[in-house]
Order: C-alpha cells, then sequence, then structure tokens
C-alpha cells in the first residue's frame, strides 16, 4: 500500500486557467517541479552495488511503460507522438519553432506541462484524483507545432498518424472520458469499453472459483450474434499462447463456462515490455548482494515470464526475508487503487538507498511495535497471533517509475502473506523532503496563527504518522479466515465481537481476500484504518520520543499531526465528483471520512467556517481545538476504529459498506454544506508537483548518475534520454500492443447499456 503525502497533494497556486478549460482539468503553468536528490545515497554504494541499483531501475522504467496500457486508450499513442518530437528536438530546440509558428510563451510553456504531465502520471489521467488533463492551449496551434516539427520532417507519415490517432481524445473534455471509472461512469483500460460492474462481480467470481488472483489481468468482452457475452481473462507475461514447458499456469489457460457464461483464460499482455524487465533482472541478478536476492529475482523473472502471481508471491517472501539491504527494490503489479473495481494492479518498480540515519528511529518504532499494538482499541482475539517483525527503513528513492511517487509504502499486498510471513515497511525520505516545501502565502484554509507552526512542524509530524500508518496501521489486525480444510484461525467459541457481544457470525472463506470481497471500498477503508492508527497512536509519548519530542514539541507535533488530516479532510473534496457521487482517491476519501468523525465528535473539537477571502472569493477556515484533542477526539477515533477493524476481521462486507459510505457521504446539509465548501476547495486548490527523477547510465563497467533540472523541460529531457538505445522500438511496441486492442474503446461515446 502506498501512502501519498497527506497535506502537500497541492504544490502551487490556483493559476486562474486561460479560456481554454476548466482549472479541473489542465496543469498550470506555474506547476511546482522538483527534483529528487539522491546524489549522496548514490555516491556511497559500491560498483557492485550500482550496477544491480542500476539494472533494476531499467527494469522499472520498461515495466513502467505498461501503465500507458493500463490508464486510457490514446495514452501510449501520446507517449510516443511527445516521445518522437522531443527526440528530434529538445524542449529550447522545438521552443524557438513553436515561437516562429505563432505560439505565444505562454502556450508554449502549457505544452511542457502537459507533456511533462504525461510522462509524470505515465498517461493523461492524473495518478492521484484520477482525472483526465488536457493540453491548456489552442488544438490547432498545437498541430502546427506538431505537423511543423523536426520529427514530423523526418517521419511525416508517422508522426501525422499518431496525431490522427490520439489528437482529438487529447483535447476532449465529453463527460464520460473525464475520469477513470467504469461503464458509463468513466474510462479505463483495465476492462473492455463494455464492461460493466456487473461484469467486474461475475469475473472476480470466476477467478476466486479458480484460485486465479487478479492483480496481473485485464478482462475483455465480446458479445457474439445472440447477444451472449464472452469473457477474456487476459494475464500479463512474455510468454503467450505457444506451447510451453508444463508450468503452474499451463493447465489454466484454456475455456471454462461459468455461470452461464463462457470464460477463456489467456496471457501474453504486454508481452514485449516485459521481455525486457526479464532481461533486465536477469542482468541485476549477477550483482545481487545474497542468495534472497537472487531468489527473489528467479521469481519475480518466472512470474513475468509464466504470468504467475503465486510465482511474484514467492518473490515477495524471498523479499521479507531479505532483511536491511543497502540497495532496496520491489516490482510487479501492486497497487489496486486505479482499477474502478479495486482489484488490478498497476505496475509499479522502484529502487532505493537506504538513509540509515532516519532508518534507526524507525528501527526503535518496530522494537515497540508489539507493546504499541495493545494499545489499539480492539480485543487481542483482532490481532495477528504473533506480531512478525518487519524491516522499517527510510529509503532516498533512486527510480520510481510507475504512475505517481508515494511518500510511504507497506508491501506486499497479499493478504496471506502479510498475516503469515509479514511484510516491510518504507518511508521514502527524499519524496517527503521534496513534499514538504510548503510556501507560508500557499497555505490554504488554516487560521493566520496556525500556519508558522504548520510549517515548523508538518514535516517532522509527517514522519511520526507515516511511521505508525504503515508499521501499525497496515501491520495491524487479524482477518479470520476459514480455510479449505474447513479449520478457522480463531476460536469460534470464545471470540465475541465487542460490537454486538455475540459469537463471530461471519468470517473469509477459502479464496476470498480483502480486496476481492470489500472491492470498491476495500483500498479507501484500509487507508482510513491506518490514517486513524496514526492520529491515534501519535498520542502515545513513547511514540513521540522515539522520534525526538517531548515535552511542548511534542504535544506541537500532535496538534499539527491532527490539523493537518483535518485540513487534507476539506482538501479532499477535489477529489469527490458529485455528478457521479463518487470518489476519485482512495486516501483523500480516507481523510475525508476522518474529519465527518471528528466533526461529529462535537464539542467544539473541529470547525469549519466560511469566510470570504482577502480576494473577495470565497474561503474557508479549519480550526481545530487543541485542549480536546485527548478528551473529545482520541474516545471517538477509538470507537470509529474499534468498528473499522471489527468489520474487517469479520468480512462483514454489508456492516463495513454501511459505515464507511455513511460517513463518506457528501451532501450539502448544514452544518457544513459540504458541497458548496466543495466549490470553494476548487477554487483554491493546486496541482501536486511534478517530480524529477534522475536516470542511471552504464559507461563500460561503470555507472553515471545523470541529474535534470527541476522544470518541466527538465522533466522532459530525463525521460529523452531514459531509453537511449531502444526510444524508437519502444513506442513502436506501445503503439502496436494499443492497436491490436483498439477495437475494444471502438468509440468514446459509446458507454455500455445496462447497469455502470
Amino acid at each position: 500500500m502506498g501512502e501519498p503525502e497527506a497535506g502537500s497533494e497541492f504544490g502551487n497556486g490556483a493559476a486562474a486557467a486561460g479560456p481554454m478549460a476548466d482549472t479541473q482539468y489542465i496543469l498550470p503553468n506555474d506547476i511546482g517541479v522538483s527534483s529528487l536528490d539522491c546524489r549522496e545515497a548514490f555516491r556511497l554504494l559500491s560498483p557492485t552495488e550500482r550496477l544491480y541499483a542500476h539494472h533494476l531501475s531499467r527494469a522499472a522504467w520498461y515495466g513502467g511503460l505498461a501503465v500507458l496500457l493500463q490508464t486510457s486508450p490514446e495514452a501510449p499513442y501520446i507517449y510516443a507522438l511527445l516521445s518522437r518530437l522531443f527526440r528530434a528536438q529538445d524542449p529550447d530546440q522545438l521552443r524557438q519553432h513553436a515561437l516562429a509558428e505563432g505560439l505565444t510563451e505562454e502556450e508554449y510553456q502549457a505544452f511542457l506541462v502537459y507533456a511533462a504531465g504525461v510522462y509524470s502520471n505515465m498517461g493523461n489521467y492524473k495518478s492521484f484524483g484520477d482525472t483526465k488533463f488536457v493540453p491548456n492551449l489552442p488544438k490547432e496551434k498545437l498541430e502546427q507545432v506538431i505537423l511543423g516539427s523536426e520529427a514530423a520532417q523526418q517521419h511525416p507519415e508517422e508522426v501525422r498518424g499518431l496525431w490522427q490517432t490520439c489528437g482529438e481524445l487529447m483535447f476532449s473534455l465529453e463527460p464520460r472520458l473525464r475520469h477513470l471509472g467504469l461503464g458509463k461512469e468513466g474510462i479505463t483500460t483495465y476492462f473492455s469499453g463494455n464492461c460493466t460492474m456487473e461484469d467486474a462481480k461475475l469475473a472476480q467470481d470466476f477467478l476466486d472459483s479458480q484460485n486465479l488472483s487478479a492483480y496481473n489481468t485485464r478482462l475483455f468482452k465480446e458479445v457474439d450474434g445472440e447477444g451472449k457475452p464472452h469473457y477474456e481473462v487476459r494475464l500479463a507475461s512474455v510468454l503467450g499462447s505457444e506451447p510451453s514447458l508444463d508450468s503452474e499456469m499451463t493447465s489454466k489457460l484454456k475455456s471454462y463456462e461459468f455461470r452461464g457464461s463462457p470464460f477463456q483464460v489467456t496471457r501474453g499482455d504486454y508481452a514485449p515490455i516485459l521481455q525486457k524487465v526479464v532481461e533486465q533482472l536477469e542482468k541485476a541478478k549477477v550483482y545481487a548482494a545474497n542468495s534472497h536476492q537472487g531468489q527473489m529475482l528467479a521469481q519475480y523473472i518466472e512470474s513475468f515470464t509464466q504470468g504467475s502471481i503465486e510465482a511474484h508471491k514467492r518473490g515477495s517472501r524471498f523479499w521479507i526475508q531479505d532483511k536491511g539491504p543497502i540497495v532496496e527494490s520491489y516490482i510487479g503489479f501492486i497497487e489496486s487503487y486505479r482499477d474502478p473495481f479495486g482489484s488490478r494492479g498497476e505496475f509499479e518498480g522502484f529502487v532505493a538507498v537506504v538513509n540509515k540515519a532516519m532508518s534507526a528511529k524507525f528501527e526503535r518504532l518496530v522494537a515497540s511495535a508489539e507493546q504499541l499494538l495493545k494499545e489499539l482499541p480492539w480485543p487481542p482475539a483482532f490481532e495477528k497471533d504473533k506480531f512478525l517483525t518487519p524491516d522499517f527503513t527510510s529509503l532516498d528513492v533512486l527510480t520510481f517509475a510507475g504512475s505517481g511517487i508515494p511518500a510511504g509504502i507497506n508491501i506486499p499486498n497479499y493478504d496471506d502473506l502479510r498475516q503469515t510471513e509479514g511484510f516491510k515497511n518504507v518511508s521514502l525520505g527524499n519524496v517527503l523532503a521534496v513534499a514538504y516545501a510548503t510556501q507560508r502565502e500557499k497555505l490554504t484554509f488554516l487560521e493566520e496563527d496556525d500556519k508558522d507552526l504548520y510549517i515548523l512542524w508538518k514535516g517532522p509530524s509527517f514522519d511520526v504518522q507515516v511511521g505508525l500508518h504503515e508499521l501499525l496501521g497496515h501491520g495491524s489486525g487479524k482477518l479470520f479466515v476459514q480455510d479449505e480444510k474447513g479449520a478457522f484461525n480463531f476460536d469460534q467459541e470464545t471470540v465475541i465481537n465487542p460490537e454486538t457481544g455475540e459469537q463471530i457470525q461471519s468470517w473469509y472463506r477459502s479464496g476470498e481476500t480483502w480486496d476481492s470481497k470489500f472491492s470498491t471500498i476495500a483500498s479507501s477503508y484500509e487507508e482510513c484504518r491506518a490514517e486513524s492508527v496514526g492520529l491515534y497512536l501519535c498520542l502515545h509519548p513513547e511514540v513521540l520520543e522515539i522520534f525526538g519530542f517531548e515535552g511542548a514539541d511534542a504535544e506541537d507535533v500532535i496538534y499539527v499531526n491532527w490539523l493537518n488530516m483535518v485540513r487534507a479532510g476539506l482538501l479532499a473534496l477535489e477529489f469527490y465528483t458529485p455528478e457521479a457521487s463518487n470518489w476519485r482517491q482512495a486516501h483523500m476519501q480516507a481523510r475525508f471520512v476522518i474529519l465527518r468523525v471528528l466533526l461529529e465528535a462535537g464539542e467544539g473539537l473541529v470547525t469549519i467556517t466560511p469566510t470570504t477571502g482577502s480576494d473577495g472569493r470565497p474561503d474557508a477556515r479549519v480550526r481545530l481545538d487543541r485542549s480536546k484533542i485527548r478528551s473529545v477526539g482520541k474516545p471517538a477515533l477509538e470507537r470509529f476504529l474499534r468498528r473499522l477493524q471489527v468489520l474487517k476481521s469479520t468480512g462483514d462486507v454489508a456492516g463495513g459498506r454501511a459505515l464507511y459510505e455513511g460517513y463518506a457521504a457528501v451532501t450539502d446539509a448544514p452544518p457544513e454544506c459540504f458541497l458548496t465548501l466543495r466549490d470553494t476547495v476548487l477554487l483554491r486548490k493546486e496541482s501536486r508537483k511534478l517530480i524529477v527523477q534522475p536516470n542511471t547510465r552504464l559507461e563500460d563497467s561503470d555507472v553515471q548518475l545523470l541529474e535534470y533540472e527541476a522544470s518541466a523541460a527538465g522533466l522532459i529531457r530525463s525521460f529523452s534520454e531514459r531509453f537511449p538505445e531502444d526510444g524508437p522500438e519502444l513506442e513502436e511496441i506501445l503503439t502496436q500492443l494499443a492497436t491490436a486492442d483498439a477495437r475494444f474503446w471502438k468509440g468514446p461515446s459509446e458507454a455500455p447499456s445496462g447497469q455502470a
């Protein structure tokens, strides 16, 4: 589970958009851009460690390209078009041409920001919020620049063809295309365009029945002449349908009949991309520091070659056992936030170097974890039988490929491994350092006298929150399971549900997981549980001592942590879509729910007051009464946390949905009038920063670190130099893969009939 930064999704001012588009769907010209600093971490690596990190980084960057195919039908073509443009002319050279074509400086900057946004998000939808973004300049002007560019002179047919394929969709904001979603709700390429939520549920039941994971799959539906649907479940793998040596996967690749519908399990999704991932993992294996790393990579190779999640689980087991490595990494189909159904994983890969000083604090937190778990507000029977002491390190990221960079991670996401083998926590220190930088004048919705305190303690309080959220939030709690032999992992006679006073009435059956059972709310509900644990346990003096805070400083850290959460709950309204009554971002929904719980606690703990800003436009102020955090806030959070955990442990989906969706509902009911407040939040929203990452380059047997300036142009240059050997080949692969499946999303307006 990846943890984005709670209060700094919004890195830069609410720049007024030109007449082109609603500001919700553009990236402003003055968007914040920061460079990821890992020079010192890289300098400390030995030559062998550098080679290991280099090949893992290459594998991650190659695999990250699959995200384009997991996002929207047009994303691979947009990426290919931009890559061709900037390979032929760097941003400065293209600028001369654009200005000569009649673009203004602002229009050209808008194009650079758009291109940087596509590279950062690996597609044309924001990774945080799932909203489409479009170029903030007239389409005709962009067309002139593209068709008159050096790339178009060199390859006129290809460039014109790419523009004709994606130009319309690049700019289109017709309602269904504004957000990622399923059926009429939005666009997704995890499912063919004619799939509905009912199809997704049926497919999940089918996968469960065959003990297949959805993590590395996509679902394609075709309807025959009689109107009967046929489903293809396609696994990601290097191997396709060609006969191969018998593996655990080959017996699964066949036709099935399930509840009257034909299902075909196939493989080979993203095959040429995964082939390049595997080649780099083979090279990295030569430089592995120990047998755990070697075995881990061998299993990842098997997983990506065969399409086997079981092999990825085995690799993850070796990864968990590889305690305290100098170079840390993870790769695969990991987070399910962007699947509208909530069970398919987006490809990501990261490579990072351990920061020893900060890791020492986290290790002290791990050492106290068993004692701290006892402070959580649920009975011991609802906690794992044994706390599996995890690795918890602070890392400086060298490479993070995928659609976005989180601030902390708790992985693997496989429930069975987490319950029995354990997990690892990482806090991404150099990402947090970039995310902290908050300018006073950009701080929205806070009282003046809170702003200086907030700026001073925001960073330290977030270190504490990430630590608690990942280790004791995601790392806590037991799932009650009945295995395939009928055995239970809890005592049916003695375990009592503290909410009802009765014996346990529900649990997880063999093959069911948290994600498959709670599906669309699973991610957000779990983030809410982890965030609540962080708020609850940061009140514990021992926790603050571990991080070096005592006395008045400790109280300030607590206050700013809670204040940051309630402010984030208000900022979250940007990520709610009233037309569809749905949330587009799991963490932000979670923070809104916590805000609702704390408002409900009453007694003036939290208040939100509409005001008028100095610019004469609507504004708001969030207040938290610090004298009531322990007396009012803590008991309210305690009751809520217990209910969250009990419903999760018992697999009570109906109860869990009623509780969670109740708090997550956004209405205009007084006193808060959240729908009206949402307009204020949108008016003053700030865009999430773009982050420029370095490249590594192999020169003879020496690995060089290449760094880039913190600007849209610098970000574009980093991508132009990312694939020096095979850039054109990769663009061809991406467009061929996209074209092979294009029929599944034929007309952008052809939303499926039936229940969306």
